[in-house]
């Protein structure tokens, strides 16, 4: 399980009220029979950003790797596991969303199935929007987002609303186009808001949509996706689960294998369907041909 961008490790233990947590949610789920004997492992990829996108880059470290080459690893080692990829799958929320998404595309010989809910996707709509808010904050510092970095990381405390937008620019900027010193350059240019080609290219490459092109066979070597999302998603990730599922569609991917669905609410009001997609996933993979 990925969590979303500054989402810690330690929040998949909260509790709100008249609800249980997920890890409560997830035990009742087992012990009831209603999904399979399964092993989840949460995985931390916090940053001093907020945390990493789960891809490996000079800004942020090695967190691809990390999660492929390490973590899976370990958890055959220490567990009985059925260490196989048609019997193992990933799942996160936003950036974890992401995150689910383009590792099985990148290491298919891992993982056999994923469940995105609300991930970063088509980024071309739901990215530029949030440049614009970030455009008009960067005045303050005119227009340097380094500025702003260095006055909010001597200022201590917790970010303030007006900061969390830059965090996230200035962070997915160090996971997508760090220069190779670790420096984040961010997408646009602040004064004029146009996008500098280069590095918002740097971008499109790694979105989701576009990515399913270039790894159609891992796709369809997929034995189950959940795609899910708010359909009133304040970033508009639910016309990136769309697209998803529909680049999926046109690289071949069987649609028996995908399960899409749109619930009411948005991006913060869909934690009730991780153990619905827990439980598929887990039906699907434990399966054995």
């Amino acid at each position: 399980m990925l969590q979303g961008y500054l989402g810690h490790l330690e929040l998949w233990r909260n509790r709100t009220p008249f609800r249980k947590t997920f890890i409560e949610t997830v035990d009742e789920l087992i012990a009831s029979g209603a999904v399979p004997p399964t092993i989840v492992v949460f995985v931390d990829a916090w940053t001093k950003y907020g945390g990493s996108q789960f891809v490996d880059s000079p800004g942020t470290g090695r967190y691809h790797s990390y999660l492929c080459d390490e973590i899976v690893s370990w958890v055959d080692r220490n567990y009985r596991t059925l260490a196989h990829r048609d019997h193992r799958g990933i799942s996160g929320k936003s950036s974890g969303g992401y995150g689910a998404m383009i590792t099985p595309m990148l290491r298919p010989d891992l993982f056999g199935g994923l469940a995105t809910h609300a991930g970063d996707a088509l980024f071309e709509y739901t990215c530029l929007a949030k440049f614009l808010r970030c455009i008009r904050l960067l005045r303050a510092y005119d227009g340097d987002i380094h500025q702003w970095w260095k006055e909010y990381s001597e200022r201590g405390g917790p970010p303030r609303p007006q900061d969390l937008s830059l965090l996230i620019l200035y962070g997915v900027s160090a996971c997508f186009s760090a220069r190779e010193d670790g420096t984040p350059e961010i997408p646009f240019d602040p004064d004029s808001g146009s996008l500098l080609p280069d590095v918002w290219q740097r971008w499109l490459d790694v979105d989701p949509v576009r990515m399913v092109t270039r790894h159609t066979d891992g796709m369809r070597s997929m034995r189950a996706i959940w795609i899910g999302s708010g359909a009133a998603d304040e970033h508009y990730l639910d016309l990136g689960a769309h697209a998803f599922q529909r680049a999926l569609g046109e690289a071949g991917v069987p649609p028996e294998t995908v399960h899409f669905e749109l619930f009411p609410g948005g991006h913060g009001d869909i934690d009730h369907s991780y153990p619905l997609s827990l439980a598929w996933l887990a039906r699907r993979l434990a399966l054995r041909d």
